[in-house]
């Protein structure tokens, strides 16, 4: 199959959804298309292995650096608002290009999680993840926005969600080495330093990885370099409702979905007994279950409509999260397996829909508005699980109550967002503002 561009393939051309088959194993990519999406996938996949480190080993970091248990969830809170970075970084690939930004995220990201293996206190190491947070906040909303432009818009979904799918494979090798954190040298901060392998990516990456395609058209067609703040102003000039939409539903999941991801290793060791041997052979052998929900539902997106599936997915997920921190024995496993399937198809959907409802010129500040609600949602929801656990002595039932944000945001999902299956980004969102997506599949 060739490389080149077909004029079906143009950026820009407005072209009926092709039904393809149900039982097609992987996306009908070009050789471009997979270089793209391998490229992107591997980034991703060691930026999920870097935040997964906080959550698996969060026990152990807790007693090396003698935090008190009442301050965790300040301390995650703070970390997590590092993700506010991105919204100066991101827009960027919005003026300078996908590609050059991506190489510098993945180069910020990798020194600032190596740098916490030698913090020296908890202010050192809240300090760098902080850092690290800001950069690889942005090279994930760099990857998305490279892939969406990229692919057609018949497996649009299904190439989101198997990029998603595959980059949280990161968190099967975070587990293995956290299996082993008795005998690594310096334990979890050993964990940290294996931080550094991206680096080895970033030589060749610059000669593999192409610049967007629509990028570059919508570049050409400028008669000037955008300023540094123009793709934010564009953001809430021609976009307000959008923007606001995408964000209260970003904001809203993650205030509930933040402290039950974090605090379940935790839980485990707690709550169960569990080893951190067993705790990785969860994550490793059930995880590769649950990660099919961002492979399942971004397929099933394409085919019978995002609004609905997403809203769905949303809903489900926090009500699993509910049962997982009042489970009893073994059931806690089948559980979390469950959540985990309809969290990653909910939030796989929810970050297709922000790239997909805004323009070229500023689709990247848009991803990032988006995981900038993430992380103030987050954020947020780990400073009021440190007043619940005060007001309730137990980190379980403070997080059991803030399931009712999640649930809250699939309510918004359903009720305010446009339907864009099967349609071209253009359709859905040209430069001037115009468009309004169907409200429903034809």
């Amino acid at each position: 199959m060739s490389d080149s561009t077909t004029p079906d393939q143009t950026p820009g051309a407005v072209r009926t959804p092709r039904r393809l088959p149900a039982w097609l194993p992987i996306p009908p990519f070009t050789p471009r298309q997979w270089r793209v999406f391998g490229i992107s996938t591997t980034a991703g996949f060691f930026d999920v292995y870097d935040s997964a480190l906080l959550s698996l080993a969060l026990k152990q970091i807790q007693r090396g650096l003698q935090i008190a248990e009442g301050r965790l969830g300040a301390m995650l809170s703070i970390i997590r608002l590092g993700y506010l970075l991105s919204l100066l970084i991101s827009p960027l690939a919005d003026i300078f290009g996908r590609r050059s930004l991506l190489l510098y995220t993945i180069i910020g990201y990798t020194i600032f999680t190596a740098a916490s293996a030698v913090a020296p206190h908890r202010q050192g190491f809240v300090a760098t993840q902080f850092m690290a947070r800001g950069f690889s906040g942005a090279e994930a909303t760099i990857s998305l926005v490279i892939l969406a432009e990229e692919v057609d818009a018949a497996v649009r979904g299904w190439a989101i969600g198997l990029q998603g799918a595959l980059a949280l494979s990161g968190y099967g090798l975070a587990a293995i080495v956290f299996s082993m954190i008795a005998i690594i040298p310096y334990g979890w901060r050993g964990l940290y330093a294996l931080a550094l392998m991206p680096l080895a990516l970033v030589v060749p990456l610059r000669r593999m990885l192409p610049e967007s395609r629509r990028f570059a058209a919508e570049t050409a067609a400028r008669a000037e370099r955008r300023r540094f703040f123009e793709p934010i102003v564009a953001l809430a000039r021609i976009s307000p409702a959008r923007v606001a939409t995408v964000v209260a539903v970003a904001f809203l999941n993650a205030m509930g979905w933040s402290p039950a991801s974090l605090f379940f290793p935790k839980y485990l060791q707690e709550a169960h007994r569990w080893s951190p041997g067993q705790v990785s052979s969860l994550i490793i052998f059930g995880g590769a279950i649950g990660i099919f929900g961002s492979v399942i539902a971004g397929r099933l997106s394409d085919r019978i409509g995002r609004r609905a599936m997403g809203a769905m997915c949303l809903l489900i997920g926090p009500i699993f999260a509910v049962a997982m921190y009042s489970a009893r024995g073994n059931s806690v496993i089948g559980i979390w397996v469950a959540r985990l399937f309809f969290d990653t198809a909910g939030a796989t959907i929810l970050t297709a829909y922000s790239a997909e409802l805004f323009p070229t010129s500023h689709r990247s500040a848009a991803a990032s508005a988006t995981t900038v609600a993430g992380t103030t949602g987050a954020a947020l929801g780990l400073y009021l699980e440190g007043l619940l656990y005060a007001a309730t002595g137990s980190h379980w039932s403070a997080i059991r109550l803030l399931m009712a944000f999640s649930m809250a945001g699939a309510a918004v999902m359903y009720l305010t967002f446009p339907e864009t299956a099967g349609m071209e980004l253009e359709e859905i969102a040209p430069e001037d503002g115009s468009a309004a997506p169907r409200a429903a599949i034809s």
